[in-house]
């Protein structure tokens, strides 16, 4: 890929669920996002609901179908569309950054799952970026620091790098699964707690979320959705230089606080 001018940021992001697509709110600070940054040349998204090692790539062609991986909802979100451009060139860079004792998988037809594609339905409508989804093949937090400053260069060459997953995901404990619910008081501590460490760049702080962190295991019955943000902390020039907290609030009580790195 050829070098741009432009260094993009880093982000982690909340997702949600596919009805995020009609909600105004997050929609909204979502789009205001992308108006902020400059036009990315392609994207890479690490999404918690990808879980595989070793580490895999989306299949690149232009395209390739999507993954409806959720249940329940209104079938026209089954029937949505994100046809990206061709990004061989991304994944032929990124697999060559990687040390050969870490091969990476190039899946020939997996596509874009729903914590790829819903946020980037909105960031990007028009569906004209190369994107490729990468897996996510540990839940170790400093292994994920140093796999995120392996793709750190991909910034310089206008690569913007994503973690998508839900700074609190304790679905099993929601009572209310209304879009305004009030925060438990888990999501709330958590959210808080977080909020803290990330103003302060305070990285070990966050690795050890599972004995330190306020609201768990409530907050994270598993941790998919809050690992993916240590790729994004390692991708930044310093991973331990407070970002800033783009988004913030509550959606189905849940945390949706984002970040941007530099």
């Amino acid at each position: 890929m050829s070098e741009t001018s432009t260094r993009m940021p880093a982000l982690y992001i909340g997702h949600g669920a596919p009805p995020l697509l009609d909600d105004p709110v997050w929609s909204g600070q979502l789009r205001d996002l992308a108006s902020t940054m400059a036009r990315p040349k392609a994207i890479l998204i690490v999404s918690a609901h990808w879980e595989s090692a070793p580490l895999s790539l989306s299949a690149s062609g232009p395209g390739t179908e999507l993954v409806y991986d959720f249940g329940g909802f209104d079938a026209k979100y089954y029937r949505m569309r994100y046809d990206t451009p061709d990004a061989s060139a991304l994944a032929q860079r990124i697999a060559a950054m990687m040390p050969d004792t870490e091969p990476v998988h190039q899946h020939a037809s997996r596509g874009l799952d729903h914590g790829a594609w819903v946020p980037l339905t909105i960031m990007y409508p028009e569906a004209d970026i190369p994107v490729l989804q990468m897996s996510l093949p540990t839940h170790d937090p400093y292994k994920l620091l140093t796999l995120g400053s392996r793709l750190r260069e991909l910034r310089d060459e206008g690569v913007l790098v994503i973690g998508s997953g839900f700074l609190t995901h304790g679905l099993p404990f929601l009572r209310d699964f209304s879009i305004d619910a009030a925060a438990p008081g888990w999501s709330v501590d958590f959210d808080h707690w977080a909020a803290e460490a990330l103003s302060r760049g305070d990285v070990n702080e966050l690795a050890s979320y599972r004995t330190k962190a306020p609201g768990m295991p409530y907050a994270h019955p598993t941790v998919e959705h809050y690992t993916p943000l240590f790729v994004t902390l390692g991708a930044a020039l310093d991973p331990e230089a407070p970002g800033d907290q783009v988004i913030d609030g509550y959606w189905m009580g849940l945390s949706k606080r984002s970040l941007l790195v530099a």
